[in-house]
């Protein structure tokens, strides 16, 4: 892991080394050592990983986002809490002094109890792929905010103990990931099992070219609920990740008498 500052300062302690004993007697710290030691540094800026960023302000998660989940824009204006208009206008005025967020709260287009909602559910939801593991080091620019504001700030504990919930719901419903990602397609069984009416709507997304993530923006739904679906439907066996297409066979070798003596003679005037 490597930290960045936008302004000189003094260096920032030395990254704790991971104590997976330790980690697990508490119940988290085994996410994110970078972000732990930044909690208790009580930091203010964006981690940038490979799936995504974290704000924080004073230790604190403030923002997330991912592209593999939808963000608080699409959850709010999906299902008719905010128009979608309203959103667009509140985020051109924003600027240094007034957020995204606290625009719509002070025009009175959207209530503390539905922001806080989405928020939270964006929050989480974009936070558990960006903590996803990665053998691409992350890095922290110091000084960084969001545009879109603080809504209700997350303690790193609670966000790593609830990342490490959800990977162990994933795996105990369905072990293998790929299905988070990949293209998924319908399976036939010959007696398909019931399912909810969530799950049904689902599964009429499922197209051999929607992965989890793009259903959950097509329904504007939160991506962790969606991928916990998708694992479902595939454990029943009515969904699966679409099979890799087939290599291409390679082609037939041309045996031209006319292009081997051209060869011929280009390797000659090459030697001269």
């Amino acid at each position: 892991m490597t930290a960045v500052r936008t302004t000189p300062a003094t260096p920032p302690p030395r990254l704790p080394v991971r104590d997976k004993v330790a980690a697990g007697d508490r119940g988290w710290g085994g996410v994110s050592p970078m972000l732990t030691r930044l909690a208790a540094e009580e930091a203010t800026g964006v981690l940038v990983r490979e799936r995504g960023s974290l704000h924080l302000v004073a230790g604190h998660v403030v923002h997330a986002e991912s592209p593999s989940a939808p963000g608080l824009d699409l959850l709010l204006t999906a299902r008719g809490t905010l128009r979608t208009e309203a959103w667009q206008a509140a985020a051109e005025a924003t600027d240094d002094r007034h957020a995204t967020t606290r625009l719509l709260l002070d025009g009175g287009l959207l209530s503390s109890g539905a922001l806080e909602l989405c928020h939270l559910g964006a929050l989480y939801d974009a936070a558990y792929f960006v903590l996803a593991p990665s053998s691409t080091p992350g890095r922290f620019r110091y000084g960084v905010t969001h545009p879109l504001g603080g809504v209700r700030p997350v303690p790193v504990a609670a966000l790593e103990r609830e990342t490490l919930r959800r990977r162990d719901l994933l795996h105990r419903v369905w072990p293998d990931a790929a299905t988070d990602g990949a293209p998924l397609v319908r399976a036939e069984p010959a007696a398909p099992p019931p399912i909810t009416a969530r799950q049904a709507s689902v599964l009429a997304q499922v197209d051999g070219v929607r992965t989890a993530t793009d259903i959950a923006r097509a329904l504007g739904r939160r991506a962790f609920p969606t991928l916990l679906d998708v694992r479902r439907l595939v454990s029943a066996g009515l969904v699966s990740p679409r099979p890799p297409a087939p290599a291409a066979a390679p082609l037939p070798a041309v045996n031209d008498p006319d292009i081997t003596l051209l060869k011929r003679l280009r390797d000659a005037l090459e030697a001269l």
